[in-house]
């Protein structure tokens, strides 16, 4: 198993978790962005950096990703992909998609992406909490000793 993270949006505060337990647990994670993303000193962590353009960073991730890995993203469609492949997804605020869950958030992505092309703005997501953080922490342990 690896941990393979779309790192385009990750945040920083999840990152530093990611780094904390690949060095605790000796799990190969790799952080692939459309920028050089910085990464401590280690043989378990590596950053790659992808040409910018439309999907190049998703279409790597899926390239790198087996069955089995593990994949940080909020990118609904990338989770979909991940799953197809036999890969678990997490997102940074800990929502742990799967087979079951899945087909709705996309559903759900598709509408609000048709209600933005309308004109109508729905804003961001709201920033992360401490308890965002703590059930990011809390799933990625349990998908770490499961290995």
């Amino acid at each position: 198993m690896k941990i393979i993270v779309d790192a385009d949006a990750c945040p920083v505060v999840i990152k530093e978790i990611l780094c904390k337990a690949a060095q605790r647990t000796q799990v190969e994670t790799l952080f692939i962005a459309n920028h050089y993303i910085q990464v401590p000193p280690s043989p378990y962590l590596k950053s790659v950096q992808v040409p910018s353009g439309f999907d190049v960073a998703d279409h790597e991730v899926v390239r790198r990703c087996d069955a089995g890995d593990l994949v940080i993203t909020s990118d609904i469609p990338l989770a979909a992909e991940i799953i197809e492949k036999g890969g678990n997804a997490l997102s940074s605020r800990g929502e742990l998609f799967d087979k079951q869950t899945i087909r709705g958030r996309l559903t759900t992505r598709d509408f609000m992406e048709t209600k933005r092309a309308s004109g109508i703005q729905s804003g961001g997501p709201p920033p992360l909490t401490t308890k965002d953080r703590k059930v990011f922490a809390d799933h990625l342990d349990r998908l770490l000793s499961r290995r």
